[in-house]
């Protein structure tokens, strides 16, 4: 079993160093079926508010189906025709405090007993109050967004750990990319809705720039 202490803050930072924003993948080249078992468990460990786990990842290797996408996503022309591995990630909608999703994933997945789950819930109630997410369908979404980034950093990360490139999109039509994806059945009637989009695989030649980043005295106060 790989212990904490394997890797060294040196080799995590060199991997972060190296990781760029491929724009076009080595297409011979294919991730292996266990790596990229290891980069969606990387996305499926991450955490989320009270580990609700709001996110579904879809694995599109269909290239009918990445063709469709090419024309709603601009910024991924390259990466839909060359990547190894292209992943939509979800958003959950149905996040309400009582939503049946929330209430059942803390009895059955969380395993939480009764009175738990109703402490819980209330609690959630109080902070999805306070932020106006209880009648805003759209906020609701965005709040499930918001941690699905968390997934998709993890997994970018992860993939860099073992030298698999990756690339990330904001870039393209959400609403037709959701019809696309509701045709396919994979929205669970309107229960989720794209999040962002991530390409997978190896990079055809190195980056014509070297990695720029601003200061850490510019980004960083300490109090």
């Amino acid at each position: 079993m790989v212990t904490m202490r394997e890797i060294s803050k040196e080799q995590v930072l060199a991997a972060l160093q190296n990781r760029h924003a491929t724009k076009v993948f080595d297409s011979a080249r294919l991730i292996s079926d266990l790596d990229a078992q290891y980069i969606l468990e990387a996305g499926r460990l991450s955490p989320s508010s009270i580990g609700l786990e709001p996110w579904k990842f879809v694995v599109v290797q269909n290239r009918q189906l990445r063709n469709k996408l090419k024309h709603l996503a601009l910024g991924a022309q390259g990466q839909l025709d060359t990547a190894s591995h292209f992943v939509i990630i979800l958003a959950r909608t149905n996040v309400q405090y009582n939503s049946p999703y929330v209430l059942d994933h803390m009895r059955q997945v969380q395993q939480m007993p009764e009175e738990v789950v109703q402490y819980i819930s209330g609690a959630l109630k109080n902070v999805q109050q306070v932020r106006g997410l209880l009648n805003d369908e759209r906020l609701l979404y965005e709040w499930s967004a918001k941690q699905a980034y968390i997934a998709l950093g993890n997994m970018m990360t992860a993939a860099a750990l073992i030298g698999i490139d990756s690339c990330p999109f904001e870039g393209f039509d959400y609403a037709e990319v959701d019809r696309i994806l509701a045709d396919e059945g994979l929205l669970e009637n309107g229960n989720f809705q794209s999040a962002v989009m991530m390409a997978l695989g190896y990079r055809q030649e190195e980056p014509k720039r070297a990695k720029t980043r601003s200061d850490m005295e510019k980004l960083v106060a300490w109090r």
